[in-house]
């Protein structure tokens, strides 16, 4: 199996669950990314709230950077899933 193809999303129900759950925590972190960014924004209207403003660009950031990461894993734990079955269906063979 190799990174990023489709069919290793649908190789099983373990993997289409797998894909699931790791596009909820991308999108979990994706919102949390840009409600950080305009929140952020709208404080810096206001001098005085200009530290949470910085501390909330800091925190989108860090989320924008948790998205690629998130991706990696996935497709990383997708090919161990395959690379398992394929094992097990050489041991019995």
């Amino acid at each position: 199996m190799r990174l990023f193809q489709h069919r290793n999303r649908q190789h099983s129900a373990e993997s289409r669950r797998i894909y699931a759950l790791y596009e909820i925590a991308y999108t979990v972190v994706d919102f949390a990314a840009a409600t950080s960014f305009v929140i952020g924004s709208l404080l810096f209207f206001w001098k005085e709230y200009e530290t949470p403003a910085i501390w909330l660009f800091l925190i989108g950031s860090i989320c924008f950077a948790l998205k690629p990461t998130i991706r990696m894993a996935r497709e990383f734990r997708l090919l161990e899933l395959g690379d398992t079955e394929d094992l097990a269906k050489r041991y019995e063979g």
